[in-house]
């Protein structure tokens, strides 16, 4: 199999990084061979966290080389836009419809770009847009929007179902676990 490279990003607190781990969980299970590098952005949260997961028969390095991304799972409007340069002209964008102010424009240094998925739309044919946090919300959690865009996410690569409900009960706290379970499944269902 050839190599499926993914970005995700977004901004602390989303849960960018257990996702990608979810994601590289699943692959490795499913017999592939997978290298995963995160950058956590300098706050907690609110700051940009981007993760690269790939895999394939055989990966030898962690880090997608610029316009390479087969998929931009993006939690957040202006982070897809962000790390767009990674993507390919082929790449499918998966976009959480929510808008977090970054601390710029909150100072007032900068404007929030107007139109950011347009943007995107202009270059890349694929845009898929998702309202991941009142998915989450329905299940019962906005923490929960991370299972979702997996879920979304779930459609387009070549695992089970069960591989992903499997991993992502495991890597979820107890007491979340069902929640996730189902934000995972409206992700899913948002898109056939």
């Amino acid at each position: 199999m050839a190599i499926t490279n993914l970005v995700f990003c977004g901004v602390g607190g989303q849960g960018v990084l257990l996702a990608s781990e979810i994601v590289a969980e699943v692959a490795l299970r499913s017999g592939m061979d997978v290298k995963k590098s995160e950058v956590h952005g300098m706050a907690q949260r609110g700051g940009s966290v981007v993760s690269n997961v790939r895999f394939g028969d055989k990966v030898y390095s962690p880090v997608i080389p610029m316009g390479e991304a087969h998929f931009i799972v993006a939690f957040e409007e202006l982070e897809a836009l962000r790390y767009a340069s990674y993507a390919s002209l082929q790449a499918i964008f998966l976009v959480n419809t929510l808008k977090v102010n970054p601390v710029t424009v909150l100072s007032g240094e900068a404007n929030y770009p107007q139109a950011p998925l347009a943007m995107l739309g202009r270059y890349f044919g694929r845009v898929i847009t998702i309202d991941a946090l009142a998915l989450a919300q329905k299940a019962g959690s906005p923490r929960a929007l991370n299972s979702v865009m997996i879920g979304l996410l779930s459609r387009f690569l070549p695992f089970s179902k069960e591989a992903w409900v499997e991993v992502l009960a495991e890597r979820v706290p107890g007491k979340a676990k069902d929640t996730n379970v189902k934000a995972f499944g409206l992700g899913r269902d948002s898109f056939s």
